[in-house]
Parts: C-alpha cells; sequence; structure tokens
C-alpha cells in the first residue's frame, strides 16, 4: 500500500514542486502535531485564518451544537437560516453604519468576484483600479487585479478594463475618473510584505471617490478580525469603504467569505436580473455558526488590543537576532533577515526546529509571522527561541 506522502502526490492537484510534506495528525491552541508526535508552533496560523487558535472550545461547541440542527438546506438566500442572520446581524453591529448588508459567499477569491460584480453592476461602469503588489485570490477575475505580472501572464487574456496603481503614490487618486466602477485596496498589503498606508493614501482615494462615483472597495481578507491590533483596518485608519470583503478568519476555521455593502448599493444584485449573483454553499450554516462563535471571543477577550501586547514581546524578542526589519503591526509581521536570501531554507526546515513559518507570494525579502491572536506570552517566547536555533543552523549551513 502507497505511503499516505505517496497518495497525496498522487492524487492531489499541486500547487508548486516542492509542497512542505508535514503530515498533520491532529491540532490544539497554537500547534500542530504532526504523526511522529512532534509539536509543531504554528506562527502563521493558516495565513491568518485561525485567529483563535485550533480547534477554540467555544468554536467547536458552536459547531457541533449547529452540526445537531441542520446543515446545508439550500442555495444561499432562498431559506431563513438562523446562524447566517445572526452572524450578518453581529457584524453589522460591529461596523459602519453603511456597512450593513452582507453577502456570503465561500472564499476570499469569491468575495473579489462578488464586489467586482456588484461594483460594476452598481454603477453601470467597467473599470477597476487596483494596485502592484495586491492580491485578492486566484480566480480569473481576482487575478485580473492582482498586481503580480509573474502570477497573471500564464493566464492571459484576462478581464479587461482594469487599471493598475502604485501603492502609497500620492498619484493614485488621480487616476480615478468618472469611468472607474471602483477603487480595489488592500488597507495593508500582506502579500506585498506587510505594507501599511502612509499619510493620507487612503482618505485621498476616499475623497476621489466620492467626487467620481466611484466605490471604494476594501480587501480585509488578511488584516480582519483583530490581526493588525484593531477588529478591522476601517478604525485603524478612519477610512469606511463602500464595500468591505471578508473571509479566511471570518469562519473561524471553515470555509466562509463575504463582501458588505450598504442595503441600496447591495439591492442592484437582486433584480435585473433577479438571481444575477448567487451561490450554493456560500453562507453554510456551520461556517456561520463557527465564524460567529470566532468573533465573539476575539471581541469578549479582547484579542485585538492584545494583538498589539503581543507584537512588542515579538519585537523585543526578534531584536536579539540577525534581523535587518520588522514591519507591519499587531500579529501581522513581516521579517527581513539580514541576509534574505536564507528565507526559503528556513522556511523549509522550520518544521525540524518545532515550528510553521511562511513567506510572502510578492516580497521575496521577508518571512512571515502571523500566529493565532490567543498565542500565549509564553508560547511566543518559546517561538523566538526556536525561531533563534533555526537562523543560527541555517546562516552555518549557508
Amino acid at each position: 500500500m502507497p505511503s499516505q506522502r505517496q497518495l497525496f502526490l498522487d492524487h492531489l492537484g499541486q500547487t508548486s514542486p516542492s509542497p512542505l510534506m508535514l503530515e498533520i495528525e491532529r491540532a490544539e491552541g497554537s500547534f500542530l502535531y504532526d504523526t511522529r508526535g512532534n509539536d509543531i508552533l504554528d506562527l502563521i496560523s493558516g495565513v491568518s485564518v485561525s485567529n483563535t487558535g485550533h480547534r477554540h472550545p467555544a468554536v467547536m461547541a458552536a459547531l457541533n451544537e449547529q452540526a445537531g440542527k441542520y446543515m446545508h438546506l439550500m442555495v444561499y438566500g432562498e431559506v431563513i437560516q438562523s446562524p447566517q442572520v445572526r452572524y450578518a446581524t453581529r457584524l453589522a453591529s460591529l461596523l459602519p453604519p453603511s456597512l450593513e448588508s452582507v453577502y456570503f459567499v465561500n472564499s476570499g477569491s469569491e468575495a473579489i468576484e462578488g464586489a467586482i460584480k456588484l461594483a460594476r453592476r452598481y454603477t453601470g461602469r467597467n473599470e477597476i483600479i487596483y494596485f502592484r503588489n495586491g492580491y485578492h485570490g486566484s480566480t480569473t477575475g481576482a487575478l485580473s487585479v492582482q498586481g503580480s505580472e509573474a502570477y497573471r501572464n500564464a493566464f492571459r487574456p484576462l478581464m479587461p478594463a482594469t487599471t493598475m496603481a502604485e501603492f502609497n503614490s500620492p498619484e493614485a487618486a488621480g487616476m480615478i475618473s468618472d469611468n472607474t466602477a471602483a477603487v480595489l485596496v488592500e488597507p495593508v498589503q500582506a502579500e506585498g510584505g506587510v505594507i501599511q498606508p502612509s499619510g493620507t493614501f487612503l482618505a485621498d482615494l476616499r475623497s476621489a471617490c466620492d467626487r467620481h462615483g466611484a466605490l471604494l472597495v476594501f480587501d480585509e481578507v488578511q488584516t480582519g478580525f483583530g490581526r493588525t491590533g484593531n477588529l478591522f483596518s476601517i478604525y485603524r485608519y478612519n477610512v469606511t469603504p463602500d464595500i468591505l470583503v471578508l473571509a479566511k478568519a471570518l469562519g473561524g476555521g471553515l470555509p466562509l467569505g463575504a463582501f458588505i455593502a450598504s442595503c441600496g448599493i447591495m439591492s442592484s444584485l437582486a433584480h435585473d436580473p433577479a438571481l444575477g449573483h448567487i451561490t450554493t454553499f456560500g453562507g453554510h450554516p456551520l461556517c456561520c455558526a463557527t465564524g460567529l462563535a470566532s468573533l465573539e471571543v476575539i471581541v469578549n477577550e479582547g484579542l485585538a488590543g492584545k494583538a498589539l501586547e503581543k507584537e512588542q514581546l515579538f519585537r523585543k524578542e526578534l531584536a536579539t537576532m540577525p534581523f535587518r526589519e520588522i514591519r507591519g503591526e499587531g500579529l501581522l509581521l513581516a521579517v527581513v533577515p539580514e541576509k534574505p536570501e536564507i528565507i526559503p531554507a528556513m522556511v523549509a526546515r522550520a518544521p525540524e526546529y518545532g515550528l510553521l513559518l511562511d513567506w510572502f507570494l510578492f516580497c521575496s525579502t521577508a518571512f512571515r509571522i502571523a500566529p493565532p491572536l490567543t498565542i500565549s506570552d509564553d508560547e511566543i517566547r518559546l517561538g523566538c527561541t526556536r525561531l533563534k536555533e533555526l537562523t543560527e543552523a541555517v546562516l552555518c549551513s549557508d
């Protein structure tokens, strides 16, 4: 009988020629446990998915309770399902009043597709402005507004009427015109290596969209749910978009995405034609139940504010290591080694030292630290001790 490793290679579609090949048996809190009994401290939380850690008791209780009632009933939007209603209502209570109508889908990419369709339908325009090194997913529409030619070129032709601008450029707001349907931007560029907005960049985009009747779309797929020290970056930068895109931590560990707008904007998808945007599994009741439970943990335990405190502990511990720069805020950090060329070896060898690390798609000079927001101070110190040992070992073998 072939091994699990071989069956993985034979029968699962691969995303790269060199997967990590970790065989995980279970996960709990901040740790993964492989089939050999080794504990691996998760410093990336499924790429900003497991904000409340793995198998949080409150999340598991919500999952089990909902599974005892019902799972899939009908395509999204036709049947009143309590988990969807309760979660949408709670999200609306935590967002600015204009972000009141939630459309649940399955993933971040699908949420971006929905946001693009909504913006075009509402404005009657076609042009989407996006930003270099922005990441919004891998489906064809999302790829069309992805800020990296390296990932786009192999899949052309893509969606027309898209225009790329430079993140943090003062000229970007001037590119918005009466032909612009929407400006799509991450308030903090994640895959670009955790690049924060400077000055009045986001406010200038907001003002230009208002002048020209374009919609401002925030992609908070990675930054949402307390990761950068605020529940959402809307409050960190005091700029409210017309459409907010969420996913990853939205589902509390299960697949869930959403785009959120005012009732006036969202209603344009409900007619001419009706069913102009539909999804079978979007807002699955299990995903909404776990997502709501995870959100309540983040809010009730003040995990957003605690992320800023834990950031400072990380910075203190990392300051003793051969790292040139640490970018970011809260628990979304980009760490730049003095020798960035060691990053591939660090990521590959991290499990040997009891760590799970990751790089950024559009930044080859930094690696990611984005653990669960529930990570303890002792776990941070343990992770940094292991990281120091890993870094020294890679440098010695370099």
